[in-house]
């Protein structure tokens, strides 16, 4: 699954994105605490949280994330947006729920 891929799974908005989105994703992570996604979260996963503060995008940046999606119908702070722009980090949002996101990012063979 491409990262680009999830606009057409889940409906959502786009924050920010780069102008390519057809990175590959290596899988999902969900969680809200960011010391768990630093000890956690890989390289080239997408991030499914509900904080939407601008550590969000270094912690990202610093893992090498995909992107970060924010769930449960959070929205992104100004800053946050304007940090994922600076970092070149796609930041989403959608209503959904975390446990329903996840479960479709998985029926697609996502896998954690």
């Amino acid at each position: 699954m491409k990262l680009n891929d999830l606009q057409t799974l889940i409906p959502l908005t786009v924050h920010y994105a780069p102008a390519d989105l057809t990175q590959e994703l290596e899988g999902a992570y969900c969680s809200d605490l960011l010391s768990n996604v630093m000890g956690q979260a890989k390289p080239g996963m997408v991030w499914l949280t509900m904080q939407s503060h601008p550590n969000i995008i270094a912690v990202a940046s610093l893992l090498g994330l995909a992107g970060i999606l924010l769930v449960g119908g959070a929205k992104p702070e100004q800053e946050t947006i304007n940090k994922a722009a600076s970092e070149n980090i796609p930041l989403f949002s959608a209503p959904a729920s975390c446990f329903e996101i996840a479960g479709l990012l998985y029926q697609q063979g996502l896998r954690g």
